[in-house]
């Protein structure tokens, strides 16, 4: 009924950083035996505050301290090289058997192509690049890259290798999931996108796989409450530096699901579709539509002290209400 993510931001007006990653780890361990279904791990860089930039490290410490827990990782395609990544992803689905899943996605800053040295222009070609060199060799099969042909070791735990999908905020992310057969983990709902997605399967002979395409007003940022007031005199720098960082990043983007442009705290809680602080009863309410309870506990560099209650809130009173 719901999931953690974690980005792992760490601001000045929030807890250390070392405070947080810990954090994180005791959060997978307690969550995993409470109802949670996965940990999602998400990626950039040269972020200020500290943004995660490794989620395969942080997805290995999660996975070996956990039994049950799905890991869910965001990553940034071109910004890896293939081989490299291919060895990382076997050894976590070694070490998680086989729990590890990845969504793919271009990025979208200019800071992050300069820091690597890579032009942002040509990002789709390094992506498909990567993609081809990538999928045969998480699978244990050869693949042929610069000429040479290639094949790394141990074998993945999972047969065929661990479960890829493709991630974006555009048409053109949709035609290039449906043209390598991924999966569509999608930003937005645009007009045609599904339709986009399942055509361009069709065009290359793989068949359709499923698209979550969120509608604009999906939460990305949810804590439950018992004082929602007092909730957002204690979350609201935390979450507002969450919101306008990643607003920063995208401006004028007024399709994807997870952004709202604000300026304030009061602006973000009357206005945000992102970032929302339920009470007990909307909660329920909420999962009981269908909905999804996507926890981001840490928020912001939120403090562990000041996250747990928030978390522990779910446990005691939101799930058995809705199974009750």
């Amino acid at each position: 009924m719901f999931t953690l993510r974690f980005d792992m931001r760490a601001p000045q007006i929030g807890a250390p950083a070392t405070d947080l990653y810990a954090a994180a780890l005791g959060m997978c361990a307690w969550a995993e035996t409470r109802g949670c279904i996965a940990a999602v791990i998400c990626e950039h860089h040269v972020s200020e505050d500290g943004y995660l930039p490794t989620p395969t490290v942080l997805a290995s410490a999660i996975a070996a301290r956990t039994q049950r827990l799905a890991l869910n990782l965001v990553v940034i395609l071109p910004f890896y090289d293939p081989v490299r990544l291919a060895e990382e992803m076997v050894v976590l689905d070694i070490i998680s058997k086989g729990r590890a899943s990845y969504v793919f996605g271009l990025g979208y800053r200019p800071e992050e192509y300069e820091l690597f040295g890579l032009d942002i222009t040509a990002r789709g070609r390094i992506a498909d690049r990567n993609l081809g060199v990538l999928r045969p060799l998480v699978a244990g099969r050869e693949a042929e890259i610069d000429g040479r042909r290639v094949q790394i070791t141990p074998a993945p735990h999972t047969p065929g290798g661990p479960m890829m999908m493709w991630g974006g905020g555009s048409m053109a992310a949709a035609r290039r999931a449906g043209r390598y057969g991924l999966p569509l983990l999608a930003q937005t709902n645009l007009p045609g996108m599904r339709e986009a997605y399942e055509a361009a399967c069709r065009e290359h002979g793989n068949p359709v796989g499923f698209a979550l395409l969120p509608a604009r007003d999906t939460p990305s940022v949810m804590f439950v409450a018992d004082d929602v007031d007092a909730a957002w005199q204690e979350l609201g720098p935390h979450l507002l530096h969450d919101a306008s960082t990643y607003a920063g990043w995208n401006p004028g983007n007024q399709t994807s699901a997870g952004f709202t442009h604000v300026e304030t705290i009061e602006e973000l809680r009357a206005t945000s579709r992102s970032h929302r602080i339920l009470s007990v009863d909307e909660t329920v309410a909420h999962l009981r539509a269908g909905g999804m309870l996507n926890l981001s506990p840490l928020c912001g560099g939120t403090p562990p002290e000041i996250a747990w209650p928030y978390l522990q809130r779910v446990v005691d009173e939101v799930l058995p209400a809705v199974s009750g």
